[in-house]
């Protein structure tokens, strides 16, 4: 009874009826005015050509394109005024200009970090990556700066919890996701105590991504335990483009001197404590040094961004590091999509075409854009081995026959696809060559390439890279190779249900 009144009245369940709501709304209105039917569709029909027009002149990639022109076209009356609710590109010019003013603000405090021509002497190809990431990101490569990469959570969860217990003048936290259990309430424990102890301690926390798994007042409840709270674009229920811009961010900063990021979330199943789609395989990395100091920069911009605060950035900056022996580049950057500079894209695009023996990839999810499948399958008909390991267990049915619906092509080219047996993958990592490597929180999808605010890690000649290029191939030993005889002979019927789900993905 008690769990049924919990559903009940879970903000969810508003959400969808004032979205119902909505809906009706709409619908009553076309039948009040239906005397007026014929000027109310001719305008209807005008607003579909022009939302048409403006999709096929926009910069958007082309499958988010077709998918657009497939709602709209079939259903001209409604598909215009759905696509300006919550599928048009544009951001309202306030909140571009405050975001665009906080990124200034960025660029300024790192550009004397700046460094990308150092990397001439690695070659050319380390050299543009490094340029195109400060130039279009804003984000300096560093020397100096020791990663450690770990293959599960559950490595990571006791190294995560030693380093917040040293922290002395700040601990900064921001992520998807944060569901209590024992990795999300051990944490807190130790957040709780620093607090007490005069350490600033700051959360934020992405709303839509909490949605099922923390009360609509948890930022208050934090904020009675001293800790700072923001939640990140808090949902209104009300269709809207907003909604599509999540953080997807996962970023865990201690004192400027030491960070973690990577594709954990603080819930249970990411360490294995709590069992969901078999066993779930992510991973993490481990920085400490002078690159710290620019994933701090990215959570204060955030926050100011949550905030609408000015603050001065170079009262959190750290003392310098200790000089260490070579550590390689190490390059944290960030992607946001308040502007039309696809970060976390380009940064795989790179890798991809720099490549010369190998590319290694994980990624939970293969929903993947034009340029993106056909850089890949350019790369595998070059000769380079091109291997993609997705889940075998899904935790979303529809997206896992997406992925699924972009095997075949990539097949034919010669890119070896494998999934993961045990379960799930959550991991986003590419290694390239035993040189290049980046793990972050950008999925091979739409949403997180187009729509999310995302981060990531990537590294040049870093040590660690020897130990993600081992994880996967010791990932492959438990994974199924994937052969197109398998896809040749699908019925018609769900070769076609495949297809539209394809088309459909980008609104997913």
């Amino acid at each position: 009874m008690k769990k049924l009144l919990y559903l009940l009245f879970h903000r969810s369940v508003f959400v969808g009826l004032s979205l119902l709501a909505q809906i009706g709304t709409l619908l009553f209105m076309v039948a009040t005015f239906s005397e007026h039917m014929d000027t109310f569709y001719w305008c209807c029909i005008l607003l579909s050509v022009a939302a048409a027009l403006a999709i096929v002149g926009s910069r958007m990639e082309p499958g988010y394109k077709i998918a657009w022109l497939l709602v709209i076209l079939p259903f001209p009356v409604f598909g215009g005024i759905f696509y300006l609710l919550i599928g048009g590109g544009h951001i309202p010019r306030r909140l571009r200009k405050r975001m665009q003013g906080i990124l200034d603000k960025s660029a300024l405090t790192l550009r004397e970090d700046f460094k990308a021509d150092d990397l001439f002497p690695l070659g050319g190809d380390a050299a543009g990556q490094a340029h195109y990431l400060e130039q279009y990101a804003a984000c300096p490569a560093y020397t100096n700066t020791e990663t450690q990469y770990f293959p599960l959570g559950d490595a990571a969860f006791p190294r995560m919890l030693e380093e917040l217990k040293k922290a002395e003048h700040y601990i900064f936290l921001e992520y998807f996701i944060i569901q209590p259990g024992t990795f999300w309430d051990s944490i807190l424990a130790i957040l709780e105590e620093k607090a007490a102890q005069g350490v600033e301690v700051r959360v934020i926390y992405d709303d839509m991504g909490c949605m099922f798994t923390l009360p609509r007042d948890y930022d208050e409840q934090l904020t009675a335990k001293g800790i700072q709270c923001r939640v990140f674009n808090r949902f209104v229920p009300v269709m809207s483009l907003r909604l599509n811009n999540r953080d997807h961010r996962k970023l865990m900063i201690i004192d400027g001197k030491v960070g973690f990021t990577g594709g954990i979330n603080l819930a249970d199943e990411y360490i294995n404590m709590r069992e969901r789609f078999g066993h779930w395989k992510d991973s993490a990395i481990f920085l400490e040094g002078d690159a710290v100091w620019s994933m701090t920069v990215m959570f204060l911009t955030m926050w100011d961004h949550c905030c609408g605060w000015d603050e001065d950035f170079d009262r959190f900056r750290p003392p310098a590091a200790p000089v260490r022996p070579w550590t390689g580049y190490v390059q944290p950057y960030t992607d946001t999509p308040l502007d039309y500079e696809t970060v976390g894209q380009a940064v795989y695009l790179n890798m991809i075409a720099k490549a010369r023996n190998y590319i290694y990839i994980t990624t939970p999810y293969l929903v993947i854009d034009v340029a993106t499948n056909t850089a890949l399958c350019n790369a595998a008909k070059a000769g380079v081995d091109v291997r993609i390991i997705t889940p075998h267990i899904p935790d979303k049915r529809y997206v896992f026959e997406v992925t699924r619906a972009h095997y075949p092509p990539l097949l034919n080219a010669g890119v070896q696809i494998y999934e993961y047996t045990p379960g799930f993958i959550h991991a986003k990592n590419f290694v390239v060559d035993d040189r290049f490597a980046t793990v972050g929180t950008v999925n091979l999808d739409y949403r997180s390439l187009f729509l999310h605010f995302e981060n990531g890690i990537w590294m040049c000649e870093a040590p660690c890279i020897q130990d993600i290029r081992r994880d996967f191939e010791e990932t492959l030993r438990v994974c199924e190779p994937i052969t197109l005889r398998r896809f040749k002979h699908l019925n018609i019927l769900l070769q076609l249900y495949r297809s539209i789900l394809r088309v459909f993905a980008p609104l997913m």
